[in-house]
């Protein structure tokens, strides 16, 4: 940056993770300096951000900042602060693959508005732009995951939530897989990949690349490329491709180490969460296009499955992160009625429902909201099988 060049004044809004360590190194970034933090918490009970920064309504933060980065990690507030900054003209890159599958869509093409690079499924598009840059077809797009437990306790949730400084919903979505769903439901629908099953296959008990081999052989038997994941304790905290390349190179990924074809592996083994945002920001003030959204016609989403058996009168606070309710990466087309995971806010059960069952919009009641209303006109516009990425939304 030229001593005359003025920095680009950065928005945040939450206050948890993600956002105290952006903050951070946004101090050491010359080019990039922090406006404002948005907050919903009384101010004084907010630490690592200074105070004079911490503002508590979105006309404020949209007034203080250029750019606005979204990480909240709530679906219903984190698609106000997003619809009403694109509708200021300011450009919008999110730690939010939980908003993007349920109302993202609805934002595709009112201005920039990207998922970061850094979380899973931007790291995994920035690979795959890279992957096509050098000719690979993609045919498989995987996130490594450690460990997984569909019904965790809520005592070994709390403990693993202190220990790691991380909120109790959102240890317990890592846990139980519904954040892998979430984020591969996003890779899908934006990168126009589609599912083997329900819920993944996620494969266990091999190395990473058998186990990567074994998904291309999948994408190939349904004919398209597909999203999964592979589960294993040793893997790297990263995302991989599974990609053909013409047969007149493969001599060269041979002596390149890449094995004998036709399938190559190429793995991210490391994922630096807010570090990696810088990327995205650089591409957004260069002029680059959106790295990853949801596409605005969809063929993914992650429907609410009960965890345990829920009575009538049962209420949901939030369905992502509860001991209630898990999300399952599902296509749309199959399961029209479903209950997206995201939209699980202060539901009531109206009958009895069963371990494992999927829920339906019939199965609850649920209050009028912006992001129920944007999720209807997603859904019509889905099933009716429109395309356009230039359509209105209301």
């Amino acid at each position: 940056m030229s001593r005359s060049q003025e920095p680009t004044t950065v928005g945040i809004a939450g206050t948890g993770f993600v956002a105290r360590h952006l903050a951070l190194e946004l101090r050491h970034r010359p080019e990039w300096r922090l406006g404002a933090v948005l907050t919903r918490r009384p101010r004084a009970s907010v630490t690592g951000f200074p105070t004079e920064l911490l503002v508590d309504s979105i006309d404020a933060l949209i007034d203080r900042c250029t750019v606005l980065i979204e990480c909240t990690g709530d679906v219903f507030w984190g698609t106000e602060i997003v619809e009403r900054a694109l509708a200021a003209h300011r450009p919008v890159i999110t730690y939010a693959a939980e908003l993007h599958v349920t109302t993202g869509s609805a934002f595709v093409g009112r201005g920039f508005f990207s998922e970061a690079e850094g979380d899973q499924p931007g790291s995994l598009a920035a690979l795959t732009e890279e992957a096509r840059s050098m000719g690979f077809e993609p045919l498989v797009f995987g996130n490594l995951k450690g460990f997984l437990d569909r019904d965790p306790t809520p005592d070994a949730m709390a403990f693993w939530a202190q220990r790691q400084g991380l909120s109790l919903p959102m240890v317990t979505a890592f846990t139980d897989g519904t954040k892998l769903q979430i984020e591969q439901c996003l890779v899908g629908n934006g990168l126009g990949a589609d599912i083997v099953q329900d819920e993944l296959l996620g494969l266990t008990g091999t190395d990473l690349e058998t186990g990567a081999r074994a998904l291309a052989r999948e994408a190939e038997r349904v004919g398209r490329p597909i999203v999964d994941y592979l589960l294993g304790r040793h893997f790297p905290h990263g995302v991989f491709i599974v990609a053909r390349h013409r047969p007149e190179q493969h001599d060269a990924l041979r002596y390149l180490k890449m094995g004998d074809g036709p399938y190559y592996v190429l793995v991210k083994p490391h994922i630096f969460v807010h570090l990696e945002v810088f990327k995205t920001l650089a591409r957004w003030r260069q002029g680059g296009g959106v790295l990853l959204d949801n596409s605005p016609c969809p063929r993914l989403s992650v429907a609410a499955v009960a965890k345990r058996r829920l009575a009538a009168g049962t209420r949901i606070d939030n369905g992502i992160g509860s001991f209630a309710l898990r999300g399952v990466c599902v296509r749309i087309a199959d399961w029209p009625d479903h209950l997206p995971i995201g939209l699980a806010r202060d539901i009531v059960v109206r009958r009895h429902i069963d371990p494992g069952q999927m829920l339906t919009f019939d199965d609850v009641d649920l209050p009028a909201s912006r992001p129920l209303a944007l999720w209807q006109q997603i859904r019509a516009r889905v099933l009716a099988g429109a395309s356009s990425r230039s359509a209105p939304w209301s």
